[in-house]
């Protein structure tokens, strides 16, 4: 009788989420075949409702006749708990939270494993990304490059005021620091991944992939739905619950820098849905959280755009800046 072997664990697992169907998934996939690093697993987690959709995604797995990639369907589940059943499925020693509507730059793998192979104390290696049109294909040229201008080390601060990563797909995380870390907070709908590299960061540095060209295309979300910001303050509460919340934060900073960080966070995300209830319409809702943001932590550079919120009316479209309305 032949003695069964285990296949051997790949170095990295990616985790694709398809968030909505009526984005094809070619894209992303093929970034990753074409990969010079091919130790690696390839999980697509849908978490669709349509069958017609599902039926799709498993024929573009199938065309690819790859046996790194596989399919995880987990019908009307959110982003939040698919991710943490994948990562408990996943064998990688780092894994790669990919979203399947962006796609990989060649040798993104490569630069990320060995980032974090380097810094052998890092919970995650970070690079930049590429901030593509919403209807760009591999090979366009990017709308404008993002790169998260954040150095090897201690991020936690930095990521306690906000969020500077684009999507999970520029980061390559260590599976021991996944492991300490626990899953993502399922009641969270909005920030749950911002959350979750803070709980990272609480337990170690990141690693920085060096040289400027990006590991990640990211296609820019279009319009009022597309877009991740809040316009509403109670939808990222749970997710500032839970951040600062968190006891091992005020015992990591002391109670005195606690309390300052957190002003800083509450006026950033004040500002944030201001600029964002402004974009849709609502000037006055808008203009008031503005206004609390600067009184709560002000700087010249706000005040300045404070001061353009209020002379919108007066300014040609052109100079609205982050103002600028949604189309529609």
């Amino acid at each position: 009788m032949l003695r069964e072997f285990a296949t051997p664990a790949p170095a990295i697992s990616i985790l694709a989420l398809v968030r909505d169907a009526a984005h094809p998934v070619d894209a992303a996939l093929d970034s990753v075949l074409a990969q010079d690093m091919r130790d690696w697993e390839l999980i697509l987690i849908d978490i669709g409702e349509a069958a017609a959709a599902s039926a799709a995604f498993a024929a573009a797995l199938a065309r690819r006749r790859d046996p790194r990639l596989r399919l995880l369907r987990l019908e009307g589940a959110g982003a939040a708990v698919a991710r943490s059943r994948a990562m408990a499925e996943s064998r990688g020693e780092g894994m790669l939270l990919l979203d399947t509507r962006d796609w990989l730059a060649p040798g993104a793998l490569a630069r990320l494993a060995e980032a974090l192979a380097a810094a052998p104390e890092a919970v995650g290696a970070h690079g930049g990304c590429a901030v593509m049109a919403e209807t760009a294909r591999p090979g366009d040229r990017p709308l404008r490059g993002r790169q998260p201008a954040l150095p090897h080390g201690d991020l936690l601060e930095q990521l306690l005021v906000g969020n500077p990563f684009a999507d999970g797909g520029q980061l390559l995380l260590r599976r021991e620091a996944v492991r300490q870390a626990g899953p993502f907070l399922p009641h969270l709908r909005l920030g749950e991944d911002w959350e979750y590299w803070i709980r990272l960061s609480l337990l170690g540095p990141w690693a920085a992939v060096p040289g400027g060209g990006p590991v990640l295309h990211l296609r820019r979300r279009a319009g009022r739905a597309g877009h991740r910001m809040p316009r509403d303050p109670a939808s990222i509460a749970p997710a500032m619950l839970a951040i600062w919340g968190n006891p091992a934060l005020e015992a990591r900073l002391g109670r005195a820098r606690f309390l300052t960080l957190q002003r800083r966070a509450e006026a950033e995300a004040a500002w944030t849905i201001g600029q964002e209830l402004i974009r849709d319409g609502q000037r006055a809702a808008g203009l008031e959280r503005l206004r609390a943001s600067v009184a709560q932590a002000p700087t010249p550079r706000r005040a300045l755009l404070l001061a353009a919120a209020h002379a919108l009316p007066m300014l040609p479209r052109a100079l609205h800046g982050p103002f600028v309305a949604y189309p529609g």
